[in-house]
């Protein structure tokens, strides 16, 4: 008892003495940033809460003038789209030797999937559903980052999306909100890590909020829910942020309650600050200010002051702040509250990174040389490439492949490093990634042959392919006619024992102002595709794409589907070491992919209607007369080399009460031939509530590696806090009742047991 009471002892005085220190901390922060801004103009406080971007990178008709100027006179808080210590070294120069107060500027940008080492898409890195390799993925680029000269980040993009037309699904981790919340934490936990050290970045996490439910999946369209749905399932993976310490928080372009999130003071400052007790400062997206004219809400003056009020301290690139601000305070339609509280608040970020200290911490040329595209990082990349695929179809054991015989690489993303890296990797330079004939001549060695051929183009649509160019050549129509690449690809094709076809989406064909109506495959590559399978050779197909597609006809004739999204840098590395079972794919999607764009949006956690679909040939039922309701691929699916086994769910108190905790136990086998890593889910269905359920939710993951024949007991604790939900007054809490506990290896396929929980 006695050593009891002095460990527990100790640990308070080492907890009081933490909170000390912080506080402590904060007392030097407040003091300094209080001093400093008691010699501000009013001028000088709006200036702090322009951000702008002299180019670089640029999602919007506008781009900042007279930069250099604007910074000289105090007019800019910070600046993004420039990378390079010697580049952000000479801005800063301008900032901390020419302006008045020689306050340092913020330099952020867009570092979505890795920086100058590209890593797989958001959503391919969410499909490993491995934490611990996603923190990773962000550590390593928080390091690049830094090394390159930025201290800010936007990002984990943290949108809850079922909408796979939507081509930003891509940045974000699908559909589910406790799987997108786990994510948000290791995002901002690996960006940030325990302390600004000049080797971590703030992370800013977007799009507050609701972004990713924008209406048929179009981009900036408008977004309408309860506040229940809102509550449940949408900001979850915000909120998760903010607990996991994120610095900063980027407005969204889509109007939430009939209010733009960017105007919205219900959703930056009740919610947001006194609610969720955010500390950190608030961002627009790209223009969001001037944006609100076309939403309706007034001139740039008004919607300038009614962000301000709202609790927006930085407006991107549209300057809205620094042109209008100084009239609507001398005209009382804001005050110098509002703007010394959002000046704060940027000064504050600038005090944490160390920037006041050293303006250029973040500028060391030697680490620029030496932390950049390293062999370390690249073989991180092929790493996560290979963790994130998943492997939707393997009949006959087509995969994984023999390293001997003739191998048929077929297709318009075969031999193309232009595509390799994605959607949103502005820093990333396509020319050092590996193409997947470099990959395969790499991984399958000398007894391998490698028979090469285009064999169609991404879209034989010029007016299409424009449009997706608008950052440079993705979709390239060749010279050739259409038939005369198919005749070439059925040649090589005849002539080998297997055919590999790397088909899908160029890389901004997802991404920003990507949505697609129709999310197949084009149809050249549908053609192709067809041409291969009559040729009777088995046909592999490697589907590179930024979101789930409709791919039923390609299911049904492909012998083996890898789903590899936009792998990154490592790309044809990483494809080969799955296809010739180096790796033995562990991924699982997190998103369903729909059937046909008429089922869209299809997601597993799903409300019964009072008709509910039970299968099969109905009438009078919530269904469809011409495809089933089902996805054709379910949340959470994806196959391996190896297969798996599961026992039943074994539970340790069928009738726990109140606060007590039970224990799911369920035995999973590898009863293959492989070593292999299975993603063992959690789902919790609520039958009978005082508001309608999901039909399940996930409530907990685990992944584990097996060896063949090997058997591991799978434990989840389960408390009354995975049984909460949000009633009609926005309670969180649980009620009383039956819950069935479901245990399995994809949202559909599960085993269940029943457990009645009294209060």
């Amino acid at each position: 008892m006695k050593k009891t009471i002095v460990v527990a002892c100790s640990l308070l005085s080492m907890t009081a003495g933490f909170a000390q220190t912080k506080t402590s901390a904060d007392a030097k922060m407040n003091s300094f940033v209080t001093s400093l801004m008691g010699k501000m103009t009013t001028e000088e406080k709006i200036g702090q809460l322009n951000l702008v971007t002299p180019g670089g990178t640029v999602t919007g008709s506008v781009v900042s003038t007279d930069v250099d100027n604007k910074i000289r006179k105090g007019q800019v808080g910070g600046l993004f789209g420039i990378t390079g210590p010697d580049k952000i070294r000479k801005a800063q120069e301008i900032a901390v030797n020419n302006s008045r107060l020689h306050i340092p500027l913020i330099f952020g940008l867009d570092v979505i999937h890795g920086h100058r080492t590209i890593f797989p898409i958001p959503l391919g890195l969410s499909a490993s559903w491995d934490m611990p390799m996603i923190e990773r993925s962000a550590q390593i680029a928080a390091q690049e980052a830094t090394a390159d000269g930025l201290s800010w980040v936007y990002s984990p993009m943290v949108d809850i999306a079922r909408d796979p037309r939507w081509g930003r699904i891509a940045e974000g981790s699908g559909e589910d909100v406790y799987l997108g919340s786990q994510i948000a934490k290791a995002m901002v936990k690996g960006y940030q890590g325990n302390a600004y050290d000049g080797k971590s970045v703030m992370a800013c996490v977007k799009h507050y909020a609701l972004y990713g439910a924008a209406e048929a999946g179009r981009d900036y369209n408008t977004t309408d829910m309860s506040r229940i749905k809102m509550f449940e399932y949408y900001l979850p993976p915000y909120k998760a942020a903010i607990d996991a310490g994120v610095g900063s928080v980027m407005s969204s372009f889509n109007e939430v309650d009939a209010v733009p999130a960017t105007a919205n003071k219900w959703l930056m400052t009740d919610l947001l600050r006194k609610q969720w007790g955010f500390k950190g400062f608030v961002v627009t997206d790209y223009t969001a200010i001037n944006e609100m004219i076309d939403h309706g809400i007034g001139d740039l003056k008004r919607v300038s002051a009614e962000a301000l009020k709202a609790g927006i301290d930085m407006d991107m690139v549209g300057e809205g702040f620094l042109n209008t601000l100084s009239q609507s305070l001398k005209e009382g339609k804001v005050t110098i509250q509002q703007i010394n509280e959002a000046c704060k608040r940027v000064l504050e970020a600038k005090y944490k990174l160390g920037l006041f200290e050293d303006p250029y911490r973040y500028c060391d040329e030697k680490r620029f040389a030496n932390e950049i595209l390293t062999d370390d990082s690249r073989k991180a990349a092929r790493e996560f490439a290979a963790r994130s695929m998943v492997l939707l179809k393997n009949s006959n054991n087509v995969l994984p492949l023999q390293k001997k015989g003739t191998v048929a690489l077929i297709g318009p993303l075969a031999d193309n490093q232009r595509n390799m890296l994605g959607t949103w990797s502005v820093s990333g330079d396509f020319a050092k990634s590996i193409t997947m004939l470099q990959g395969i001549k790499n991984v399958a060695g000398n007894d391998v042959k490698v028979v090469y051929a285009k064999g169609c183009n991404i879209s034989d649509d010029s007016v299409f392919a424009k449009k997706v160019n608008a950052f440079g050549t993705e979709i390239d129509i060749d010279k050739r006619s259409p038939q005369e690449m198919i005749d070439e690809a059925i040649r090589a094709a005849q002539q080998s024992d297997v055919v590999v076809a790397i088909l899908g989406e160029a890389a901004d064909m997802t991404g920003e102002a990507s949505s697609m109506s129709d999310i197949s495959l084009q149809p050249s590559q549908k053609r192709l595709l067809r041409a291969l399978k009559a040729t009777g050779k088995p046909v592999v197909l490697v589907l590179m794409s930024g979101r789930p597609m409709t791919i039923v006809e390609e299911n049904d004739n492909m012998d083996a589907i890898l789903e590899a999204w936009f792998p990154g840098t490592e790309a044809g590395n990483a494809v080969a070491d799955v296809l010739f079972g180096n790796y033995n794919p562990s991924g699982k999607i997190t998103a369903s992919f729909p059937r046909n764009v008429g089922q869209i949006p299809v997601y597993y956690n799903y409300k019964n209607t009072g008709r509910p679909y039970h299968g099969g040939p109905t009438k009078f039922r919530s269904d469809y007369l011409d495809v089933s309701n089902d996805p054709l691929y379910p949340f959470g699916y994806g196959l391996s080399y190896t297969s798996f086994s599961y026992g039943d769910v074994r539970i340790s108190k069928l009738n726990p009460k109140g606060n007590e905790t039970l224990t799911a136990t369920v035995s999973v086998s590898n009863t293959g031939k492989y070593a292999g890593e299975e993603v063992v889910q959690l789902y919790i269905t609520d039958p009978v509530a005082t508001v309608t359920r999901a039909v399940k939710d996930l409530k907990g993951f685990q992944k584990i590696k097996l060896q063949p024949g090997e058997t591991k007991e799978v434990t989840f604790k389960i408390t009354t806090e995975e049984l909460k939900f949000y009633n009609t007054d926005l309670k969180y809490d649980w009620e009383a009742g039956d819950f069935i506990i479901q245990v399995g290896g994809n949202s559909r396929d599960t085993k269940s047991a029943k457990v009645n929980w009294s209060k």
